[in-house]
């Protein structure tokens, strides 16, 4: 079990990437009402400002998780922080046989190469602290392949790998790594899907169930149920059965 350094989170300094609205502005506040202090990044400065004035103990850290100079001052400006939150999340629906190029790799870049850029400059230096709290915010659509989901899910998928290798290789170390599976969440980026969504969650709801990891010594948290059980075990049917049971 990873070491329990999120269980008062009072008091502590979070760095939350992928701020400014959503889920992440939900888990801002959730964060504020359990008495954190915060540093909010994301592209938007002018969203950013607004939030730390009206959450107060929260300042505004702009960055652009794609350009690595842009990491490397956000990194430089926020300073030791107790823990990092990730939660940037780039979507476009899109299917193999309208596959845009340029679009997808977006989509990996924005959701997974900005985590490699942000971590990479951070987290050694929490394990040579020998403190430090990381939450990855995946999604359940990382456990299997689905309809639609070219770019978005192989991008959720490895930051899952991401987690549980830091998780394996950080144990002992004092920085706790954790990983927070949601499903279907009403924001600007579900608003694209012209599907049906079970069990949509509001931001403030799975905000909860983000705190309620943190505060726990679990590495994973996979939500709501019952439907994030049907992707967390659905890894264990046959790749056929599964595609039938999404439809396909």
């Amino acid at each position: 079990m990873p070491d329990p350094v999120g269980s008062d989170l009072h008091g502590k300094t979070y760095w939350l990437v992928g701020a400014s609205e959503g889920f992440g502005q939900a888990i801002a506040e959730a964060l504020r009402a359990e008495g954190a202090r915060l540093v909010l990044s994301a592209r938007s400065g002018d969203k950013l400002r607004k939030m730390a004035a009206e959450l107060g103990q929260s300042r505004a850290l702009p960055v652009d998780v794609t350009d690595m100079e842009s990491v490397r001052a956000a990194v430089a400006e926020a300073g030791d922080v107790d823990g990092i939150i990730w939660c940037v999340g780039y979507y476009d629906p899109m299917t193999a046989q309208d596959w845009d190029a340029d679009a997808a790799v977006k989509m990996v870049d924005t959701n997974l190469s900005g985590a490699m850029r942000l971590f990479g400059m951070t987290v050694p230096a929490m394990a040579r602290r020998g403190a430090g709290h990381v939450v990855i915010i995946g999604s359940v659509a990382g456990y299997r392949g689905l309809p639609g989901a070219i770019g978005y899910a192989a991008a959720k998928g490895a930051l899952q790998h991401l987690a549980e290798d830091m998780y394996i290789d950080l144990k002992g170390t004092g920085v706790c790594v954790q990983l927070a599976n949601p499903g279907f969440i009403r924001t600007r980026l579900s608003g694209k899907n012209d599907f049906n969504m079970p069990q949509l969650m509001e931001p403030e709801d799975a905000a909860g169930h983000v705190v309620k990891l943190m505060k726990s010594g679990r590495f994973r948290r996979d939500f709501p149920h019952p439907f994030a059980w049907v992707f967390s075990l659905g890894r264990f049917l046959p790749m056929r059965w599964f595609a039938r049971l999404m439809g396909a």
